[in-house]
């Protein structure tokens, strides 16, 4: 069953940073089957206390496969440059 990343972002604190972050995070979503299943500034909160100035999902085989990429030696490389540029968040979780 597929498993999802979904990240959340709230705010860009730099961004030229985070630029550069997407272009060396994207590969490593690739390189572990990761598909973009959507990108979007779009959001709309029904209620609750949940308000993203954007949200990312992306598909992976699994949600193994997801914590494998997120764990990833790849990923983990980078993904500093997120938080040093952003405000965001992310969870995985199992499509079944």
């Amino acid at each position: 069953m597929a498993g999802f990343m979904i990240g959340q972002l709230k705010e860009i604190r730099n961004p030229d940073a985070f630029g550069v972050y997407q272009g060396v995070a994207i590969p490593t979503v690739v390189q572990y089957g990761g598909k973009l299943v959507m990108n979007s500034k779009k959001v709309e909160a029904a209620n609750g206390g949940w308000s993203p100035a954007a949200v990312v999902v992306i598909e992976f085989e699994s949600d193994e496969q997801a914590r494998k990429w997120y764990h990833s030696p790849e990923y983990q490389a980078v993904v500093g440059q997120r938080f040093d540029s952003a405000d965001s968040a992310v969870i995985i979780i199992d499509g079944d």
